[in-house]
């Protein structure tokens, strides 16, 4: 692949995620976070559905359950938890405890996969978790907020593992459109049963929507897939340290948040973890691959 045109790939998909939260946090202002959500991935799942409606759909009942579960964890789940933390916490600290979640994968995938990571990935792993440490030592008083960042990074993580043992037995883009629609479904159906749906309709909260469902979900999952597909797995997931560096930057200049300068060397440290778990992947394959 072009250079340049996978650096603006990179630098496109990894902006989409970090703006995703600053703009979500505008969407709040309008709409309840789990119906913001929910109605942000139904969108997303039915268009991406259309789309896909002449691929390979799975076989049974059982291969069916196994998307919804993906969608509870990736998309329910992750998303859940982000717009409901975005309540409590500025879009930048809540993108980077969200971006925890390669850290997590490591740990999991040691857990249940019985994947074997270098030495120099774990050391990742601490750093990482400092920074976490961090990030969010100097908050005396534990935020609501800040566990749901972690959750969503827990609940990704999940996902990923799911992902990582099911995903050969599926069309990508099935999965990834099912599992919006099925996620945002959920979404919404969290949002009659556990709040108090707010929805003002107005050219504003319109163009969020549909924002976070074409750009912050279709047009990022498409082209991160893409490039996963075109280029080392190992060496574009080491951009991901960007997103949260884009969640941040967004947050400051969309929302005008302030943010504590420890906030800025906890980030720093969860960029050099994240850097180094994924980086070395690509130069020496997981013992599973």
């Amino acid at each position: 692949m072009n250079p340049v045109f996978y650096g603006i790939l990179v630098l496109l998909t990894t902006s989409l995620m970090g703006s995703s939260f600053a703009v979500g946090k505008m969407g709040l202002a309008y709409i309840s976070p789990f119906l913001l959500a929910g109605l942000r991935f139904t969108t997303a799942g039915i268009l991406m559905a259309l789309w896909v409606r002449k691929n390979r759909f799975p076989a049974s009942m059982h291969d069916w359950s196994k998307v919804v579960l993906v969608g509870l964890f990736q998309t329910a789940g992750v998303m859940g938890c982000i717009f409901l933390s975005l309540r409590t916490i500025t879009a930048g600290e809540s993108s980077i405890l969200t971006f925890v979640n390669p850290l997590l994968v490591v740990i999991l995938g040691t857990w249940f996969l019985g994947t074997r990571y270098q030495l120099s990935q774990w050391i990742g792993v601490f750093i990482g978790f400092l920074g976490v440490v961090i990030t969010l030592g100097f908050h005396l008083q534990m935020k609501t907020g800040t566990l749901l960042g972690l959750g969503s990074a827990l609940s990704w993580s999940i996902a990923t593992i799911l992902v990582k043992r099911w995903g050969s037995q599926f069309d990508i883009w099935v999965l990834t459109a099912y599992q919006m629609l099925f996620g945002g479904l959920l979404l919404l159906f969290m949002s009659v049963t556990m709040e108090s749906p707010t929805l003002i309709i107005n050219a504003e909260s319109i163009w969020i929507v549909l924002y976070l469902a074409i750009m912050g979900s279709i047009v990022q999952f498409a082209a991160w897939y893409y490039l996963l597909k075109q280029g080392d797995p190992g060496k574009t997931s080491a951009f991901l340290f960007l997103a949260p560096f884009f969640g941040v930057l967004s947050g400051w200049a969309i929302l005008g948040e302030v943010v504590q300068w420890y906030v800025y060397i906890g980030g720093f440290f969860i960029c050099i973890g994240l850097f180094l778990v994924n980086w070395t992947s690509a130069d020496k394959k997981l013992s599973q691959r």
